[in-house]
């Protein structure tokens, strides 16, 4: 049959076919993005600046967004932020015409393979954790497009003197190593105004909220030449509320149970358990608020020096109320002696007794007990006996007044003491108060 005279010619039929349509099916070997590239690159040279005219200024245009604040060190001054950096400048040698080339307009080439602005930031102590994007977009009119993450590290002169209302000011300056303002000038990418009140980048559910990032132009003046300078001061403050529930209500109360103690009785020795019960609270406490609290070498969170003085206060009154148990204490043992003693004749195996009263009135009782040794019965041992009540009535009411003498002094001293920690918690709450107002007017 027909068809099966022609079965062993369909090979050859559909190669035949292919090879047709091959022919007509138009398919370049060199695609347009590829002749784009190579052409571009072919005889560029990236350790040229990229001027026809080489008195001509290469304008570099920045921009930053501040994602976040990861970090704030106070203790060494540093400051650790993720930020959004762009850059943009004009490359002479890396335009084309659209039309030659499919209407490619924008095309993306190898950030080493081209010149690139060295621009870095003045403040920069380390840089953690940043991606490396090794691609830069170029459009057909020359103009070069750099945008990458950084998570930077940079040196602040932070103050946390008013922690935890405290705010900062840290800087992020950016400039050329090597190419001086007559090579390259900075510019800003957006408007100044625009640049301040943009937050939307920045997360909002850390310790930390973005207040402003307020850029400035400046050149800096040095002998090696005149620098271009873009300077963006990045203004944070912290979040006091988890520090208010953990730290200056706690401290607030403690403050008060101790102040309550001052209404215990001096002379009560339960006020000395009690204020031995406050200080350890107050030890403890000062542990705990030292993990919270920042430590820098250049200032003390007014929190720490309030404390510090409070807790002060507290050992001063807690050792004048062991002194004024001792004294008592004192007065008391030497009311528990037999004021008739020698009277009787006794006298212990390793000699005579003294009065401890006697011995306050320079009167040793064993004289008065040798002059007692007359015979008994007569009227001198009556007298004797007579005088030597007297002595010791006389020796004891002048112990008393001094008694009352120390009482005197020390209560006062107390009350003094129950004046200065008062205002002394006074200020801390006004002062906190005020920081509080202020932080949540700024």
């Amino acid at each position: 049959t027909p068809a099966g005279a022609m079965a062993p010619l369909w090979p050859f039929i559909l190669v035949a076919a292919s090879e047709i349509l091959a022919i007509d099916t138009p398919h370049p070997r060199n695609p347009a993005l590829y002749r784009l590239t190579k052409q571009l690159l072919q005889k560029y040279h990236k350790a040229v600046r990229p001027v026809h005219h080489w008195t001509e200024a290469t304008m570099v245009y920045l921009d930053v967004f501040v994602h976040a604040v990861l970090d704030v060190d106070a203790q060494n001054q540093k400051l650790k932020t993720s930020i959004w950096y762009h850059e943009v400048w004009d490359d002479e040698f890396l335009s084309w015409n659209p039309s030659m080339f499919d209407e490619i307009r924008e095309i993306s080439l190898p950030l080493s393979d081209i010149w690139a602005p060295d621009i870095i930031i003045n403040e920069f102590v380390d840089i953690e954790g940043s991606p490396d994007l090794p691609y830069v977009y170029v459009n057909s009119s020359g103009t070069i497009k750099n945008s990458k993450p950084i998570q930077v590290v940079s040196a602040c002169a932070l103050e946390t003197y008013a922690f935890p209302f405290d705010t900062h000011n840290c800087s992020l300056t950016f400039s050329s190593v090597l190419h001086t303002v007559q090579d390259v000038d900075l510019a800003f990418l957006r408007s100044k105004e625009n640049t301040k009140h943009d937050k939307k980048e920045f997360l909002n559910d850390s310790e930390w909220e973005l207040l402003s990032v307020s850029p400035t132009y400046n050149i800096l003046q040095s002998s090696a030449g005149d620098f271009a300078q873009i300077r963006f001061n990045v203004v944070i403050r912290r979040r006091p509320l988890v520090y208010i529930v953990s730290l200056l209500i706690p401290s607030i109360f403690l403050m008060l149970v101790d102040l309550g103690s001052f209404y215990l009785p001096p002379t009560c020795r339960a006020r000395i358990v009690f204020k031995t019960s406050v200080l350890v609270g107050y030890t403890v406490f000062r542990v705990n608020m030292s993990d919270e609290m920042p430590r820098s070498a250049l200032s003390t969170p007014l929190i720490g020096v309030f404390f510090t003085v409070c807790m002060a206060l507290l050992v001063i009154s807690l050792f004048t109320s062991i002194l004024l148990v001792r004294l008592l204490h004192d007065e008391w043992s030497i009311g528990q002696e037999r004021p008739l003693l020698c009277f009787q004749g006794d006298t212990d195996a390793d000699g005579p007794r003294v009065d401890p009263r006697a011995q306050l009135a320079g009167i040793a009782e064993p004289s008065i007990c040798q002059e007692h040794q007359v015979q008994p019965g007569t009227l001198q041992e009556v007298w004797l006996e007579l005088k030597s009540i007297g002595t010791y009535f006389q020796t004891w009411e002048q112990a008393d007044q001094q008694e009352v003498k120390w009482l005197a002094l020390l209560e006062r001293f107390d009350r003094l003491l129950f004046q200065a920690y008062t205002i002394v918690l006074g200020l801390y709450t006004v002062t906190l108060s005020s920081l509080w107002a202020l932080w949540g007017s700024s």
